[in-house]
């Protein structure tokens, strides 16, 4: 019997109080009955309407339908038709803003938990299934490069190895993952997770080799012609940080938000043990709104600080997931919106007062906003109030800006066409301006969410095997 109940099952969570002080996964997951419960409220519709909300093109009806019957492991069957990172797409793609959004039970109520259902049904699959019974394709003699091992690299790499592939994935860093590793913090993505579905790629014959900087150790021709590569797909992602370039950005206690999470995440710096630290500081500033500046808001405030967002505009017109931001109101971290930093202030020492141009952070001068007339994004620009002036007492400012991609590829990859801003450019099937060479994700885009990654190393994986088809 279909379940009419206007609103979702809950997710449960820790406890604010709590998870505030750990790195514990907040979000705890559906229990097996709250699951069917949940899959029961969807109407299957024919016409399929979350499908085309999702990049990846999951059937989302179909496995709901067979969480609805209990039968999980089908549920993970159809997913895995699509997806190759079911488990950590249930924990961090928008589902509000992709098949949620399109869900005809939100019309009149709460969408359908997809995200959720997800999550759910992954996490079961992986806590039982046995990875060495995994039945390899046959190989059907085709050589692959993937250059990073983030969402676009992982995606493409499981797609091609299905096919039978002969796939290599080269990471920079000193374990797979990218930002999945690097940029998530375990309490929205434990790195166990990542690892389970790496190993699942690694199952299918997907070879990882990490500590390899392309463009460094290896170039993209050296890994063409003498490696016997027949096709490379770069999916480096978006990793150089932005800053404001304001006055006192040089001082010691103010990080990138790359950097910090890099150090929270990959080298477990809220360890005491940890052989990378990071400043324990009293009170942290996070200048951006997006889903980045939540978790380093919330690394920060688990390390012990006192923490505030600095955001030029208002709530409303924050880019975090929604849920991002009302767990972060949840465990005591301060919104200062219509705000924005003008100098970074430091010194040496206590005799020496705020020297913007040396020392440690000791605050942080900014100016009150207000909205005025929509930009070029759509959004009310933010305009500056005459007189409005004051400092914020900080020990830290972490600035989460944004990044853009790494200019390594493009500047050791002849006749490989780039924006004026970084990106490489790759048509809407991820060919290069290069036969051979496709490209995708954020280092096509710029800055974007996991899921559309996944789905423009979807669309690679297809047109590469194509191209090598017809070869």
């Amino acid at each position: 019997m279909a379940n009419m109940n206007p609103k979702r099952n809950e997710m449960p969570v820790q406890e604010p109080s709590v998870r505030n002080r750990n790195f514990d996964e907040v979000a705890l997951g559906y229990t097996e009955a709250q699951a069917i419960d949940e899959a029961k409220r969807c109407l299957n519709c024919k016409n399929m309407p979350c499908v085309s909300g999702c990049p990846v093109k999951i059937h989302i009806p179909a496995f709901i339908a067979k969480v609805a019957e209990g039968d999980f492991e089908g549920a993970y069957q159809i997913i895995s038709e699509a997806s190759s990172l079911p488990a950590v797409c249930g924990r961090v793609c928008p589902q509000e803003r992709q098949c949620e959004s399109k869900c005809v039970r939100g019309i009149k109520g709460e969408p359908v938990a997809i995200g959720r259902l997800e999550r759910f049904v992954a996490d079961r699959h992986n806590a039982t299934a046995d990875l060495s019974a995994v039945q390899r394709p046959l190989p059907n003699g085709h050589k692959v490069a993937v250059i990073g091992s983030g969402p676009s690299g992982l995606t493409c790499a499981g797609d091609l190895a299905k096919k039978g592939y002969d796939v290599t994935v080269f990471e920079a860093l000193h374990l797979a993952g990218g930002v999945l590793v690097y940029g998530i913090p375990e309490f929205r993505l434990p790195k166990s997770i990542v690892q389970r579905e790496i190993d699942g790629l690694t199952a299918l014959g997907v070879k990882v080799e990490t500590n390899v900087v392309i463009g460094k150790t290896i170039s993209i021709d050296e890994l063409i012609g003498e490696y016997g590569f027949e096709a490379v797909f770069i999916g480096t992602g978006a990793g150089l940080p932005k800053f404001m370039h304001i006055p006192g950005e040089n001082l010691k206690g103010v990080y990138s938000a790359n950097e910090f999470l890099t150090r929270i995440n990959l080298m477990k710096a809220y360890r005491e043990s940890s052989d990378t630290p990071v400043l324990h500081a009293k009170r942290v500033a996070v200048v951006g709104g997006g889903n980045v500046a939540m978790d380093a808001a919330r690394c920060a405030k688990r390390l012990g600080a006192d923490v505030c967002v600095v955001y030029r505009r208002g709530m409303e017109e924050l880019p975090a997931r929604r849920e991002e931001v009302e767990h972060a109101v949840e465990e005591g971290i301060v919104f200062k919106t219509l705000t924005n930093p003008t100098e970074i202030l430091g010194y040496n020492n206590p005799d020496d007062r705020r020297d913007p141009k040396n020392g440690s952070v000791c605050g942080m001068t900014c100016v009150e906003m207000e909205l005025g007339e929509p930009d070029a994004s759509g959004r009310r620009r933010p305009v500056e109030k005459a007189d409005s002036a004051f400092t914020l007492d900080v020990d830290c400012v972490i600035m989460a800006l944004g990044t853009s991609p790494n200019p390594l590829i493009k500047s050791t990859t002849e006749g490989l066409a780039t924006e004026s801003w970084g990106g490489i450019v790759a048509d809407e099937h991820g060919k290069t301006s290069r036969d051979g060479i496709y490209a995708g994700g954020d280092a096509v885009t710029g800055a974007a969410t996991v899921i559309l990654a996944m789905g423009a190393g979807k669309t690679a994986a297809a047109s590469i095997d194509d191209y090598l088809q017809q070869k």
